[in-house]
């Protein structure tokens, strides 16, 4: 009905328009202003224009009102931050009992800690938990270069909140604000651009708005990486009320990551995914999940009807490094390469007997060849030797390099950078032979310390490798000839040479 209302009404203008023509009646003062109110429409409102309308039901994944199917069941590796933002759904879930025990609802929760975590994962499940309308919408889509844009789409989505939860029947709506650190940056940093403050200041006003005695109560829920990027205003007690950390999982997280994202996939009798789970170490959520994802996909490449261990291991080195490259060295570059990494792995075991998990020189994105390290138990402390014990499996490879070649390469720069951090950690970690020292510790002392630090390590390396040149040379030549070696036929093979102790 209404698209013939519309083409009748179409035709019946072009009709006096055309009538006024053959009349001799002139348009053209009504040509300039109809042509600006078309451009402001344009730019103002207009869809397909430069400020597109601010659409929340077209954002993210269809209609984000609907309430998203994730529970909290389906979230491992998070029990600490699922307890405590189930405490603060408990305003939404059990209002009757919060209000009689005098508790002022929260209004705002943060969600804080790495990518791919599981933040995002975890505001869908509070919605579902909740029972309430869920809306979602990216910092970056808030923030437009039209003054009063930005503001008027903070208050365009706490509105849309109230009533759809009252259309639906609901007493509880949730916005979810993804990378709000664009949003809620601290004022005063584009100078040029007060666009970002008057969003910022809309979005407190919206939240300070929030009352108990509405009908709808509305939770926001804030992601972000970076949340020293936030400004403080945001950030007190009465706005963002709790901040959740969703920090990587440990191993028993992983585990259970693990058993989720494999429910659906059929693995082979022999997988065993606490071994996998231990070798995964800094792995978030997103990596695991992916990490499974390549290890089905080997399979089918392979043709098996099941996910194997040794799909898993390649997966592990896919997920950490990139995907094989066909990058072809000469044959002097390839003997490099083996010889390099033989010198991490004979480091490696002998600081830390039975940590090396695979030895190769098969180029994988920017590496040329690797080896890959069995971690202990999740570790969140070290020690002045544990940090020189690293040290030295960095400088190892380039100290391999300059015995058997007479010079270093290029190929060490990775290496010398992470010898780098650990230096400057114990550094400003009192560990060093300057002692305690402040965070403005001069540039060149700070240099000094560290090429102290290296230099010493590497010393003890080169005097440790010495000794086992005939080591060096036989496992680089079943590297050469293996391209891969494994953590145990490496052992297996220095112990076949008399060197079982490495000492």
């Amino acid at each position: 009905m209404n698209r013939w209302v519309r083409e009748i009404g179409v035709g019946a203008g072009l009709a006096i328009v055309i009538l006024a023509l053959l009349s001799g009646f002139d348009f053209s003062l009504f040509l300039l202003p109809l042509s600006m109110l078309a451009l402001a429409g344009f730019v103002i409102g207009g869809r397909g224009g430069l400020s597109p309308r601010f659409n929340v039901n077209a954002l993210g994944n269809g209609d984000d009102t609907k309430i998203p199917t994730v529970t909290f069941n389906d979230i491992g590796g998070q029990d600490m931050a699922k307890r405590e933002f189930l405490e603060a759904l408990a305003f939404l879930k059990e209002s009757d009992k919060t209000s009689r025990l005098g508790i002022r609802p929260l209004k705002g929760v943060l969600l804080t800690g790495p990518p791919g975590t599981g933040k995002t994962l975890m505001a869908k499940a509070a919605a579902n938990y909740t029972e309430s309308v869920f809306l979602t919408a990216s910092g970056s889509q808030f923030v437009q270069m039209y003054a009063g844009v930005g503001a008027n789409r903070v208050r365009q989505i706490f509105k849309q909140a109230r009533t759809t939860a009252e259309r639906e029947g609901k007493s509880s709506a949730i916005i979810f604000i993804d990378e709000i650190d664009v949003l809620g940056a601290k004022r005063g940093k584009n100078v040029s651009h007060m666009e970002y403050d008057q969003t910022l200041n809309e979005l407190l006003t919206q939240i300070d708005g929030i009352r108990s005695e509405h009908p709808v109560q509305i939770l926001v829920v804030g992601a972000t990486n970076r949340s020293d990027l936030l400004d403080p205003a945001l950030l007190r007690p009465g706005r963002f009320d709790r901040i959740v950390q969703v920090d990587l999982p440990d191993k028993s997280g992983r585990l259970r990551i693990l058993h989720i994202h494999a429910a659906n996939k059929p693995l082979a009798p022999e997988v065993k995914l606490e071994t996998v789970a231990a070798e995964t170490s800094g792995f978030s959520g997103a990596h695991l999940e992916s990490l499974l994802n390549e290890a089905a996909i080997g399979a089918l490449r392979d043709g098996r009807e099941s996910i194997n261990q040794v799909d898993l291991r390649e997966a592990i080195e896919k997920v950490m490094l990139g995907e094989k490259s066909n990058r072809s060295l000469q044959k002097e570059e390839r003997e490099r390469v083996a010889f390099h990494e033989v010198g991490h792995a004979i480091i490696s075991e002998f600081v830390r007997p039975g940590s090396v998990a695979s030895i190769t020189i098969a180029s994988r994105n920017q590496a040329l060849g690797y080896i890959r390290q069995n971690p202990q138990d999740d570790q969140y402390l070290y020690t002045k030797d544990q940090l020189l014990d690293s040290i030295k499996i960095c400088v190892a490879g380039a100290v391999s390099e300059e015995l058997i070649f007479g010079q270093r390469s290029t190929g060490a720069v990775g290496d010398i950078e992470q010898a780098t951090d650990l230096a400057k950690r114990m550094v400003f970690a009192g560990l060093s032979p300057l002692g305690i020292v402040s965070t403005e510790l001069p540039a060149n002392n700070l240099h000094e310390a560290i090429v102290e630090i290296i230099a010493d390590q590497e010393a003890n390396v080169k005097a440790l490798l010495q000794d086992k040149i005939e080591v060096i040379r036989s496992a680089a030549k079943e590297l050469l000839e293996e391209e891969s070696i494994s953590g145990d036929a490496f052992r297996e093979l220095i112990e076949n040479l008399g060197n079982k102790a490495l000492s």
